[in-house]
C-alpha cells in the first residue's frame, strides 16, 4: 500500500488524557540520564518556583507519540509501521511539564512528500494541559512537537 497523499492537512483530535505522575517523571529522568534534582525532589522543584516535580524537556515525547499512533493506526494512511524510520524530532516548550498535569495532544499532518518509493511525513502535536474539567475550552498550551518520519518504499 502506498502513502495516502491526502493525509497532508489532516488533523486528529485530542484523545485520551495522560496523567503526569511523580514516579513517571522520575522514571523518565533516570532513563534519559537527566540528573537535575527538580526531576526527583519536590522541595528542589518548589525552590525553583514550580508546584511539583518538573519533567525533563523530552518527556513531551510520551504524549506526542500517543498522538502519532492515531496516524500510524489510521487504515487510510497507508503507513506500514515496520517500514518507518524516525527522521527528526523537535520541541517547543510553552511552559514546563509538571507532576499533576493532565495532558492531551492534537495531531496535525503538516507535510507528505514522496521520496523514491516511500514518503517523508511531517507531523505537529499541540500538547495542552487540561484544567480541572475535561472541557475543551479549558486548555493551557504546554508544548509543540514536530516530527518527521520516513516511510520506506518496497525494496528500500
Amino acid at each position: 500500500m502506498t502513502i495516502n497523499p491526502d493525509l497532508q492537512g489532516r488533523s486528529y483530535p485530542a484523545a485520551e488524557v495522560y496523567n503526569v505522575g511523580r514516579e513517571k517523571i522520575r522514571e523518565f529522568a533516570r532513563a534519559v540520564k537527566a540528573t537535575h534534582p527538580a526531576h526527583f525532589d519536590v522541595a528542589a522543584a518548589k525552590a525553583l518556583g514550580h508546584l511539583d516535580l518538573v519533567a525533563p524537556p523530552t518527556f513531551a515525547i510520551i504524549v506526542a507519540q500517543r498522538a502519532d499512533a492515531q496516524l500510524i493506526e489510521d487504515p487510510e494512511s497507508g503507513i506500514d509501521f515496520s517500514r518507518v524510520v524516525h527522521a527528526d524530532q523537535r520541541f517547543t516548550h510553552h511552559r514546563p511539564i509538571i507532576a499533576g498535569d493532565r495532558l492531551v495532544a492534537e495531531l496535525h499532518v503538516d507535510g507528505v512528500r514522496a521520496m523514491g518509493g516511500g514518503a517523508m511525513i511531517t507531523t505537529r502535536s499541540e500538547i495542552f494541559a487540561l484544567g480541572s474539567s475535561d472541557s475543551a475550552d479549558v486548555r493551557e498550551p504546554v508544548a509543540t512537537t514536530t516530527s518527521s518520519i520516513l516511510v520506506r518504499g518496497e525494496g528500500q
